[in-house]
């Protein structure tokens, strides 16, 4: 028979064996697990030889051996007593379940006609009999009585089942997410106790609408807080009945809902672009080209160029639409459709534009804290918001590149071709920013949260921006400047993007040829500058990147009903 093998540091009791390249650790472990006659060699450590051990060291581990032998009787002992008392559990659920299909329900037609309602609307019912229907959000059994938290989109619910309601198999074999019906008096909860909406439902009558699969394919086993990011992507439509994602959508709506009352109160009229173009706004690398009846157009980047077109006839305009950009971009702050909040003015000055923009969004954030069941919805998400203070906080390009580099943010030194320098030891060389420079998203967004504050970001070089910007007169001999303006939220970045148009013709068919656009194309937006022209600018909002700073999300992914981003089109 072969020897037992001892190693006392690098042996182990989980994993070996007793041969010599697989040790236990313990003595006493290795006679728990070894016939009565066999040998042991041990060691200290791997450095020192394998030898016998001494008698009062074989007796004391004899002992530990008994220790172990009676550890794992009793261990045997419990597990057979919970097999027992699981299979009398089993047992004992099958009768139940069993007496449960006897018991069936039937509304009692004694009591008071109930009021069908939706849960958002419940509070002046108190008192009265109402029926409900949603979805089972949360479920708890607590000695035979059910507490069911259930949902509607509209609010949530506390109901109680209790005595017969809550013994008939529906009940027994209740899933979360499944859709019923619950007919019952709705009581306001007394002083101390808390459920949604300050009441509670005591049902009296219910009916399973809709069954949900329990078991592996129960709602919580497919999707949860935990899941894998690419599977909650592929399950976004489950994901979307979660509270913070509800409550995000839900906070999205009402924002919306907020920027539209002040466009009103501004005078602005809303109009819908159209998303199929045949010209391009930002430049042809991020366009999504398709075959339109044999001939090639776009998804539109950016409705700005139309809503110029209807200044003249319906003043101030603005439009709620859908842009899209092709570029391979993966950031937390960027998606391939997102909502574009778009505005035009006619007769305005540069800074009269960053004043409006400036009044746009303060008022949108006055009109939703002013609310209480909006203001509810950003203090769940953001508890620490503030109102951003005005006013905002104007930079130049030109101060922006030296505050930069008074701060140390610098960026890659890059070749002819844009790829980053890297030196000897294969870092990437980082160098001052210059005028001219494109200022990278990471600096721009560490810049703004070291500030703090909102912060217009303006008056960009010409060769940055687009073909129909405002030139600046004059400039430093060796860059023109913009008419433009970015402004910059903390934790954000760029949330709107703005700028006063080429109100010249010959100055925009210069910018035309300095872009390589061929203006055939453009005849209907030309035909702005020759028909009466105007000063006039305009402005586009990132709804996503808006709703990311106001409810402290991370990602503007968590923003849209269906994010979409590079290699994602699904759901």
């Amino acid at each position: 028979m072969s020897p037992i093998h001892i190693d006392e540091t690098t042996g182990s009791d989980a994993t070996g064996t007793g041969a010599p390249d697989a040790p236990y650790q313990t003595l006493a472990y290795a006679v728990f697990k070894s016939a009565t006659d066999a040998k042991f060699l041990t060691r200290k450590d791997a450095s020192a030889p394998y030898d016998e051990p001494t008698q009062s060291a074989l007796k004391k581990a004899k002992k530990g051996a008994e220790g172990l032998e009676k550890k794992r009787k009793k261990a045997g002992e419990l597990a057979e007593k919970a097999a027992a008392a699981q299979g009398a559990e089993s047992e004992k659920r099958e009768k139940q379940l069993e007496a449960s299909k006897k018991i069936v329900l039937s509304e009692d037609a004694a009591l008071p006609t109930a009021i069908k309602s939706k849960i958002g609307n419940l509070e002046p019912l108190r008192t009265k009999r109402v029926r409900v229907s949603g979805w089972v959000h949360r479920l708890r059994d607590q000695k035979g009585i059910k507490f069911i938290i259930l949902r509607d989109g509209t609010g949530y619910l506390q109901a109680v089942l209790s005595g017969r309601v809550a013994e008939t198999y529906d009940a027994l074999t209740l899933t979360l997410e499944s859709t019923v019906e619950l007919v019952g008096t709705l009581q306001a909860l007394p002083e101390g106790k808390t459920a949604p909406g300050g009441h509670e439902l005591s049902v009296d009558y219910w009916k399973v609408l809709g069954a949900a699969p329990g078991g592996e394919d129960a709602f919580t086993n497919r999707v949860n807080e935990k899941s894998d990011p690419s599977i909650q992507a592929d399950l976004r439509h489950l994901v979307i009945r979660g509270e913070t994602a509800s409550t995000t959508l839900r906070l999205r709506s009402a924002l919306l809902g907020a920027m539209r009352e002040v466009f009103a109160r501004h005078h602005m009229l809303e109009v819908t672009p159209p998303c199929l173009v045949q010209t391009q706004v930002e430049g042809g690398a991020t366009l999504f080209k398709l075959d339109y009846y044999n001939q090639p157009a776009f998804l539109t980047q950016s409705s700005q160029l139309y809503l110029e077109t209807c200044l003249p006839s319906l003043g101030d305009v603005y439009c709620v639409q859908e842009s899209f950009r092709a570029e391979n971009s993966n950031t937390r702050r960027h998606l391939s459709e997102y909502t574009h909040l778009e505005g035009e003015l006619a007769f305005i000055t540069f800074d009269e534009l960053m004043t409006h923009l400036e009044a746009i969004i303060c008022e949108t954030v006055d009109i939703l804290l002013d609310n209480p069941s909006t203001a509810a919805l950003v203090k769940q998400l953001n508890p620490g918001f503030k109102k951003p203070e005005r006013p905002f906080l104007r930079m130049p390009y030109v101060d922006a590149i030296a505050w930069l580099n008074e701060h140390g943010i610098l960026h890659p030194e890059e070749d002819a071709e844009g790829n980053p320098i890297k030196d000897e030891s294969g870092q990437v060389k980082l160098v001052p920013h210059v005028v001219g420079d494109d200022i990278a998203e990471a600096a721009e967004r560490q810049m703004t949260d070291i500030i703090g504050k909102p912060m217009f970001l303006h008056s960009f070089p010409a060769e940055l921006k687009a073909f129909y910007m405002k030139k600046i007169p004059g400039g430093d001999g060796k860059h023109v400047f913009t008419e433009s303006c970015d402004l910059l939220m903390p934790n954000v970045g760029e949330i709107v993007g703005g700028s006063m148009r080429i109100a010249d013709l010959d100055e925009l068919f210069a910018g035309y040829k300095r872009e390589g656009i061929d203006a055939a194309p453009y005849y209907w937006y030309t035909d702005q500058r020759k028909y009466g022209t105007c000063e006039h600018g305009g402005y586009g909002v990132g709804i996503e990147r808006l709703l990311a700073w106001l409810g402290n999300r991370y990602t503007v992914r968590e923003c849209s009903l269906y994010p979409r981003w590079p290699g994602r089109a699904t759901p």
